[in-house]
This record gives C-alpha cells, sequence and structure tokens, in this order.
C-alpha cells in the first residue's frame, strides 16, 4: 500500500511517500526556520501564508522524486491534530481536495504520535541527490516504550500495539524542546533553541552550575518550568544583577565560556530528566522496544545517556526523520488504514489542541 502523506502542523510544509509503514520512498520538507528565526519563534499567521505558497511544489515534487503518478497513489494521509490552525488548515484542505479530485481515501494522523513512526521507516529507495538515511534495521517490536520529546510535548507512552497504548505521564508545564528555546533566549543563542545549545554544551562544563530536578506525584510526569527558571535566576546572579534585572538584557553580560558552561548544565539536567523517567518506566513495565520521537530526539546527549542507562540496544531514526516531516504521517497512515474506514473529505475538520488519548482510534 502506497501513501502519499501531507504536514503542515507548524512550520515546515512537506509531503512523502511511504510504502507498506517502511519503505521510504520520497520526503520533501520545505522549511520556514530562516523566516521565524528573525522573530525568535513561530509566528502563526506568517507561517500558514508560507504553507499556501509551498504546499503544492512540494506535493508535486514528493510524486515526482518516487518517480509516480496518482493512479500510483492507495491513500492520503494528512496531519489534522495537533497544531497551529491556520497551518493545519493548508495541509486538511488540500489533503481534503485531492481526495476527492483523485478518488482517494483520506486517514486523518495526529502528529504526535505520528512521530513514534519516523522509527518503523527501515528502507528508502536510492534517489538522485538525495542523501541516503541511517534507518533502523527492523521495526520496533511491541509492548515499546516510547519517549515523544518535542517543543510542544513531553510524554510517556506505552504501546501495546498499532493504536493501543497507555499514556503513562506528560509534562505538567513547559514541554523539554519549549525549555530548550527558552533558555536559549536567556544565553543569547539563536532560535530554534534545541540546537544551538547543544552545539554550546559541546565546549562547556556540564557540572559547573547545579541546577534542580522537579520531583512530581507522578513518577511520570515531567516538569521543565522550574528548571528554566532556575537558569534565570542563576544567570542573573552569575553576572551580579537581582531577580528584577530584565531577562533579554543578560546574554550581553555573559561572557563565551559562561554562556557555553550554562548550556552544557541545562542541557545535562534537561535530559537526564528525560532519561530517569524513561529508565524508571522501562523497569516497571519491561516493554521489548524503546524509542524516541520528536524533535528533542535528535539531541546526541539524550541519545547518548539513554543507550548508556538501557539494558537493551535502542536504534535510533535518522535526523531528519526527527523533525517535522511527512514520512512519519505516511508511515503511521499505512497501519491506521489496515484498522479503520477512510475520513469523508467534506466532513475532516481540524483540531489544534488534541491528547493522544482522543485521537481517531480511539
Amino acid at each position: 500500500m502506497i501513501i502519499l502523506g501531507i504536514e503542515s502542523s507548524c512550520d515546515e510544509t512537506a509531503a512523502a511517500i511511504v510504502q507498506d509503514g517502511r519503505h521510504l520512498l520520497s520526503n520533501v520538507i520545505v522549511s520556514q526556520i530562516d523566516i521565524h528565526s528573525e522573530y525568535g519563534g513561530v509566528v502563526p499567521e506568517i507561517a500558514a501564508r508560507s504553507h499556501i505558497e509551498a504546499i503544492n511544489p512540494v506535493i508535486h515534487k514528493a510524486l515526482t522524486d518516487a518517480n509516480l503518478g496518482w493512479d500510483d497513489i492507495d491513500a492520503i494521509a494528512v496531519t489534522y491534530a495537533p497544531g497551529l490552525v491556520g497551518s493545519l488548515l493548508v495541509g486538511t484542505l488540500a489533503a481534503r481536495a485531492l481526495a476527492l479530485l483523485k478518488n482517494k481515501p483520506l486517514y486523518p494522523i495526529h502528529h504526535v504520535e505520528a512521530h513514534v513512526y519516523a522509527n518503523f521507516i527501515t528502507e528508502q529507495s536510492a534517489q538522485e541527490g538525495s542523501p541516503a538515511l541511517l534507518l533502523p534495521s527492523k521495526q520496533p517490536e511491541f509492548p515499546m516504550l516510547a519517549l515523544i520529546v518535542s517543543g510542544g510535548h513531553s510524554q510517556l507512552v506505552l504501546f501495546k500495539d498499532h493504536g493501543d497504548y497507555e499514556l503513562l505521564g506528560q509534562t505538567q508545564d513547559d514541554a523539554v524542546g519549549e525549555a530548550f528555546d527558552k533558555v536559549a533566549k536567556i544565553l543569547g543563542l539563536p532560535y530554534p533553541g534545541g540546537p544551538s545549545i547543544a552545539t554550546a554544551a559541546l565546549r562547556g562544563d556540564a557540572s559547573k552550575y547545579r541546577l534542580p530536578k522537579a520531583k512530581l506525584d507522578n513518577p511520570y510526569n515531567f516538569s521543565f518550568s522550574g528548571l528554566k527558571t532556575a537558569v534565570l535566576r542563576a544567570v542573573q546572579a552569575e553576572v551580579g544583577v537581582d531577580y528584577t534585572f530584565p531577562s533579554h538584557e543578560l546574554a550581553a553580560r555573559l561572557t563565551d565560556t559562561q554562556r557555553d558552561d550554562f548550556a552544557a548544565s541545562f542541557q545535562n539536567i534537561a535530559v537526564e530528566t528525560l532519561v530517569d523517567k524513561a529508565e524508571r518506566a522501562f523497569k516497571d513495565f519491561d516493554p521489548r522496544s524503546v524509542v524516541i520521537a520528536g524533535g528533542v530526539a535528535a539531541n546526541q546527549e539524550l541519545r547518548r545517556q539513554l543507550s548508556a542507562r538501557l539494558p537493551l540496544p535502542i536504534e535510533y531514526a535518522p535526523m531528519q526523520l526527527c523533525t517535522d516531516n511527512a514520512a512519519m504521517i505516511a508511515a503511521l497512515g499505512y497501519f491506521y488504514a489496515q484498522k479503520h474506514q477512510p475520513s469523508s473529505p467534506f466532513e475532516l475538520e481540524v483540531i489544534p489542541s488534541l491528547s493522544m488519548t482522543k485521537t481517531a482510534w480511539a
């Protein structure tokens, strides 16, 4: 079964074609990072307008790169939740129109759940001009523990099968990726914060500053708001100002060494927090496989610590499939299509805020 996936939940316009939930035939992404970096974050109105410009060329290129026509496509999968409402509308409207025009089944896909399915892509067709991805050698086995970490989400999920999963814990405030962005802004590092902090941390001393880990009643829940505030107070103290000093003026007072040390210290504690929870869940539920998913899954320190502390081999999805992409949408679309009827193109609506516990599976 060959599925065209369409993703436009935030600031990447993407289309990809995946066969049987594992074989990547094409993967096209148009990023808006250069546009939004000027503002220090994603501007929803600008994101939606950029999606409108890119959506049709991206879909066309995905078909061209795979050397396929519409007769070869068996179904369309599209992100309908969660995300920015304007961005979601562009992708779903395109998918609905194509489903009607080309007479293709249409499947609604939950963006956060789809991140997990980047780990199910194990094969790739060679394409001229496209790099070969370092893919997992085999698909994960159930029961599977998934650590989903991104700019908007931090969750631990136990999958018993496709569509059969339990949300063990989630962030109670800031997602880890959001914390990376906010700390990067305090330190004067560019957006997006995850890659910027990871780069600076390579030069820093992770033990230089003592930062706290949140203690919560649910051992699988996360909290990063206190860590972010602790970094702010530590930076203020380091440069000799009190808590009333504006955070946006702190970066100018930091030396390069201080900035790198703060980046390393913050990243170390943030990653340790994630791995602590994953290790606890692994011991409690004894899954057959563990995956990490979402933009923060590209963080090398997270991969290093997780591999060091869990007693089973972990295969990671390539960096290109950790950030937002449509390959993960198409991959999940295949498994979803095995158990569900397609949605009506006339009735599919976007849901900007939707928990994984209330997805279309349910």
